[in-house]
């Protein structure tokens, strides 16, 4: 088992210092991806939590307006949602 210790300071802004745990074989896959872009660990793993929830976690003011447009989107969701709630389905 490794620990990642991630600290830096950027023009200066205080940042925070987060320690994880990670498994030899995650430890590995991190440092490869980190060479491989010729950053350190800690700024490889960085830009790939900002590239994570910037692309897969939220939808651009454009993007929802024209989702929430979609009436029979909205309220196929919504039934989705209830359907949901009511046990109907699993999210896995």
């Amino acid at each position: 088992m490794n620990t990642i210790e991630l600290k830096s300071i950027q023009r200066g802004v205080i940042m925070k210092t987060v320690t994880m745990r990670v498994d030899d074989s995650v430890y590995d896959m991190i440092k490869f991806a980190a060479e491989g872009q010729k950053r350190n660990i800690s700024n490889f793993i960085e830009f790939a939590t900002l590239q994570y929830l910037t692309s897969s976690q939220f939808v651009e003011n454009d993007e929802m307006a024209e989702i929430l447009d979609d009436k029979e989107l909205v309220k196929n969701l919504m039934n989705g949602l209830e359907d949901f709630k009511k046990g109907d389905y699993t999210i896995v």
